[in-house]
């Protein structure tokens, strides 16, 4: 039987490349969205093509209260769709920017990123856990900003920093179910993030590609495939690890 994987904020950027390239390899996807319900559309359409199954649920990642209706609706999408109690693999995606210099962010700058980044996927996962199969895998998404520093992202860049902390901690907890827990962690990818400043923005672009010893700021494709490599058995014993995947971005 094919694995079911639920991927947040993957209507786009790097959880639709997630999803997509988790249907490429065998797998079927419960694709999230907050508000690009067309979007999610698409990429259930573009993983049925591949001949996996799909289906898309709305999911603000910020609004706690709603978790259990958002299970309520999983375990009927599992049930429905695929005649399933549970599911295999949790990604936590769903993400969004803020860039300010340390003594400009706003407390609501910092709420919004914490609230995102770290209080929805504490809570989500915690909700989900019973529809979590044993043996099944967490895959958590940093950034290489909490390795190196560029200013502007002092805010984003402790709550990433917060994600790596907690995932150890799901690693150990959740180990005797045998659950993985592992951090992936982005360099500079040219998706939308921060209105696509990193795809859009030439001397942006050049000022991180100049960055990485492979010589170019990465794409989507660079990351999607490698979760879904991750989540393949042959990673069983990989567990509280951050993996970065930069192309070697400031070493």
């Amino acid at each position: 039987m094919p694995t079911i994987s639920l991927v947040t904020g993957a209507s786009r950027g790097l959880g639709r490349n997630t999803a997509i390239a988790i249907a490429r390899h065998g797998g079927d996807v419960i694709v999230t969205y907050r508000s690009g319900a067309a979007a999610a559309r698409d990429v259930v359409a573009e993983i049925e093509a591949l001949g996996r199954k799909a289906v898309a649920l709305e999911l603000d990642v910020t609004a706690v209260s709603s978790f259990p209706d958002f299970v309520a609706k999983v375990r009927s999408a599992l049930t429905n769709h695929w005649g399933a109690e549970t599911f295999d693999h949790l990604v936590n995606n769903a993400g969004q920017g803020e860039m300010a210099a340390f003594a400009e962010t706003t407390e609501q700058q910092f709420d919004a990123l914490f609230d995102t980044h770290v209080k929805g996927p504490f809570f989500l996962t915690q909700t989900l856990l019973p529809l979590l199969a044993d043996k099944g895998r967490i895959i958590n998404f940093s950034s290489g900003l909490t390795r190196v520093s560029f200013p502007g992202f002092s805010a984003y860049a402790a709550a990433k920093g917060a994600v790596e902390v907690l995932t150890v901690y799901m690693a150990k907890e959740f180990g005797g179910r045998g659950i993985t827990a592992n951090v992936v962690a982005p360099g500079a990818i040219e998706t939308d993030f921060l209105g696509g400043a990193v795809r859009d923005m030439p001397d942006l672009n050049k000022q991180f590609a100049q960055m990485t010893a492979l010589g170019r700021v990465g794409l989507p494709d660079d990351i999607g495939p490698m979760v879904a490599s991750l989540l393949d058995s042959d990673n069983r014993w990989v567990t509280a690890q951050r993996i970065e995947v930069s192309g070697g971005q400031t070493i």
